[in-house]
């Protein structure tokens, strides 16, 4: 038998011990709480016009823009928006890449410090109106494809986190008459795997393994 001391002694640490766990148990449950559920969401294009220029300055002051275009939300909003919510990376891989609103949310994100890497196809980046050079110019880095086959992919990956993919091109074609769609969700099931082919592309594009003469030639 425990003197009376000690049996209060112990009492009380055990009852501590109760509400530290108690405490903590509490914390996690408002942590979960207070996450957002992972994004889950479907786009479909052609997205209405509408200005997106508040999205895209970097210090725009309410009532500033003079545009002529509607306000409100669109599919072209919603995507900037999701672009726009990267704080570490931005991985892109598409076949063709000439909308400016799209391009000026990239190269935003690279002036935020965000780390962005472009996979793009060969014969497309240098078409009228691409965007790819002025990606470059802003310091992106930048691969394509040496191959005769297109590089038709398109997706981009959010902070390691979060996949857009879909049948849409971004060009400005694409968004405003085609009919078109993206998808959007934080799984790491499908998130992965993307990961993985962005990954081995980009390595597979590294400048020190293109050929400039045929075998023929050599």
């Amino acid at each position: 038998m425990w003197p009376a001391g000690a049996r209060r002694r112990a009492g009380l640490a055990l009852a501590a011990l109760a509400a530290a766990l108690a405490l903590e148990a509490l914390a996690a449950w408002r942590r979960r709480r207070r996450r957002p559920p992972p994004v889950r969401e479907v786009l479909f294009f052609p997205s209405r016009l509408t200005c997106t220029e508040a999205l895209l300055a970097e210090a725009a002051a309410p009532g500033t823009c003079l545009c002529p275009l509607p306000r409100g939300d669109c599919a072209l909003s919603r995507l900037l928006r999701r672009l726009l919510s990267a704080r570490r990376s931005l991985e892109l891989c598409l076949f063709a890449f000439s909308s400016p609103q799209l391009g000026r949310a990239v190269q935003l994100l690279h002036r935020r410090g965000v780390r962005v890497r472009v996979v793009t196809d060969a014969q497309y980046m240098a078409l009228n109106g691409s965007q790819i050079g002025l990606l470059r110019r802003a310091g992106i880095p930048v691969r394509h494809d040496q191959e005769t086959g297109f590089m038709h992919h398109k997706f981009a990956i959010v902070d390691k986190k979060m996949l857009i993919t879909g049948s849409l091109n971004w060009t400005t074609q694409a968004i405003q008459n085609n009919r078109e769609n993206v998808l959007i969700v934080e799984d790491e099931e499908y998130v992965k795997p993307f990961l993985a082919e962005f990954e081995r592309i980009w390595e597979e594009y590294n400048p020190i393994n293109y050929t400039f003469f045929s075998k023929e030639n050599k």
